[in-house]
């Protein structure tokens, strides 16, 4: 079975929606190439997960911002299956500023937040183009609402969101017609990533808010998201350029600013 699986290459993939994509591909028949920087135990765990699920796991560790590291994931794939079908660029970062605090935000700032959200990506898709030709597939980007409302956890980490949404435009008119080119937009998501920065207490109280601005009343897990990843990399074969907002419908009741 595994001589004819198809590939999948995740990026920021040891936890939360990454190591839920990852999962979930597994689950369809994937095998996957697994990433991240410094979460060995998490990643170790997808990695076991992924196996149980039927699929032969590569992982490479590093920083996508380097364009190595993105050429030696797309190797991966290539040097150990001769394919890459599905490319998933996960990988993204933050960092906290209040919006009308602009003299908190730094130039490293942006080099640094730019470069995972937006520029891995880029040099993501450069390096398995030639795979993703061959195999007709699919490179599904996760944005943000954030890209699209010009809020979140910082000016930046919105710019670089709403960049990562023009670079999804461009690339689908670029790989076509050979390869399907989408991006997942979520809101607020239940993971790790959403409640590092909040007491327990103070988290809980955040998230029966975000439930109650729902218009489905329901708190969005990286499950739901991965459900919206494999969707448009295995499913959506009519779909291209496409940015998909998973928020359980809190954009229609949230005032922007």
């Amino acid at each position: 079975m595994n001589a004819t699986r198809q590939v999948a290459i995740v990026t920021g993939s040891a936890t939360g929606i990454g190591a839920a994509s990852a999962l979930r591909l597994a689950r369809l028949g994937h095998n996957v190439v697994l990433n991240y920087t410094t979460s060995r135990a998490e990643a170790e765990a997808t990695e076991a997960d992924c196996r149980a699920a039927g699929a032969e796991v590569a992982t490479v560790v590093g920083d996508v911002s380097d364009d190595t590291v993105c050429r030696a994931l797309a190797a991966a794939a290539l040097e150990r299956w001769g394919r890459i079908d599905v490319l998933v660029n996960n990988a993204g970062t933050t960092r906290y500023v209040p919006f009308q605090d602009l003299d908190g935000v730094t130039s490293e700032d942006f080099d640094r937040i730019f470069s995972v959200n937006v520029k891995s990506a880029f040099q993501m898709a450069r390096a398995a183009e030639a795979g993703l030709r061959q195999s007709r597939g699919s490179v599904v980007n996760l944005s943000s609402h954030s890209g699209l409302s010009g809020y979140g956890s910082s000016i930046v980490y919105a710019a670089s969101k709403g960049a990562l949404n023009t670079l999804t435009l461009s690339l689908a008119g670029v790989l076509a017609p050979e390869v399907r080119v989408n991006a997942v937009c979520p809101g607020f998501v239940d993971t790790r990533w959403s409640a590092r920065r909040m007491t327990p207490a103070d988290y809980d109280r955040f998230r029966e808010r975000i439930r109650e601005l729902s218009m489905l009343k329901h708190l969005v897990s990286a499950d739901d998201v991965a459900e919206a990843v494999a969707w448009f990399a295995t499913g959506a074969t009519g779909v291209t350029g496409q940015l998909l907002v998973v928020d359980a419908g809190t954009h229609l009741t949230v005032n922007r600013p």
